[in-house]
């Protein structure tokens, strides 16, 4: 069982999985069963149906399914995988995606890597795989189910925000993952590119001029009116409210965006890039 452990400082994850553990623990001992016992009926060990019940691992749906006929619920147990899904990803990309289903604009510049929600899943993997010190295999699959999760804001066949992506060259020509990992990720990006409500520009290296130096950052624009800004750098990530903050970003996104080529032209710039993969 591939189940991720709680962070200690994630306070709305740690009450909903305690929330959790307390019932299924209720569950268990109304049943007359020993952990032990429960363990081998639902083909887990008892060191970890214990770790469940006192909250500190996130127990995945096939575990609840499994408690769930072992304990004749009649679909009562099972029903509480819908409040672990949020949960099981990390606290930061709670936030973001709670942000972006918010968002009637996401305009994001990156310098660095393809952005997350443009990401393939071997891409994704690459990139969680070069991070040093390395993830452990349970939360590099966490990190990776929750990356992909967040793509669905673009998959989804309901009302959609206006995307605008503008990726350095740099990111493109970075084979991450291999040539055949690249390969994948730049037609991904002309799938992408070619929806109705996306616009994604390239600046090339070739420009004398780059106003996104500075890195990476992100800038969502809400229903309210309000907008919010998004950076990250290494071990940390910051959060801009504030119209005077919002607004240089938007300033510098605008310029970023006079430099960069044009959606056509990037279109056939991505094209050519994937020719010569």
């Amino acid at each position: 069982m591939n189940d991720s452990d709680m962070s200690p400082d994630d306070e709305e994850a740690s009450a909903v999985v305690r929330a959790v553990a307390r019932q299924l623990k209720l569950w268990r001992e109304s049943a007359g069963l020993t952990q032990a016992e429960f363990g081998a009926a639902i083909g887990y060990g008892e060191e970890l149906v214990s770790s469940v019940e006192r909250g500190r691992r996130i127990p995945r749906p096939e575990y609840l399914e499994a408690a769930d006929r072992v304990l004749n619920a009649g679909g009562r147990v099972a029903a509480m995988t819908r409040d672990l899904a949020e949960v099981r990803y990390p606290k930061k990309v709670r936030d973001v995606r709670r942000l972006e289903v918010e968002a009637v604009q996401i305009c994001s510049y990156n310098n660095s890597v393809v952005d997350g929600l443009l990401q393939t899943e071997d891409y994704a993997r690459a990139v969680f795989c070069s991070r040093r010190p390395p993830f452990t295999d349970e939360e590099l699959e966490r990190q990776l189910t929750a990356r992909l999760a967040r793509q669905e804001i673009i998959d989804s066949a309901t009302a959609k925000p206006l995307f605008s992506f503008v990726l350095c060259e740099a990111t493109l020509r970075r084979p991450i993952g291999g040539r055949v990992v690249m390969r994948a990720q730049l037609e991904r990006l002309l799938d992408v590119a070619r929806l109705p409500n996306v616009d994604l520009q390239v600046l090339p290296l070739t420009s004398e001029e780059n106003s996104g130096l500075g890195g990476l950052f992100r800038l969502l624009k809400l229903k309210d009116g309000t907008a919010v800004g998004l950076s990250e750098a290494p071990l940390v990530s910051r959060v801009f409210c504030g119209p005077k903050e919002t607004t240089v970003l938007d300033v510098r996104y605008g310029i970023i965006r006079a430099q960069a080529l044009t959606p056509r032209e990037s279109l056939t710039f991505i094209e050519q890039l994937r020719g010569e993969t």
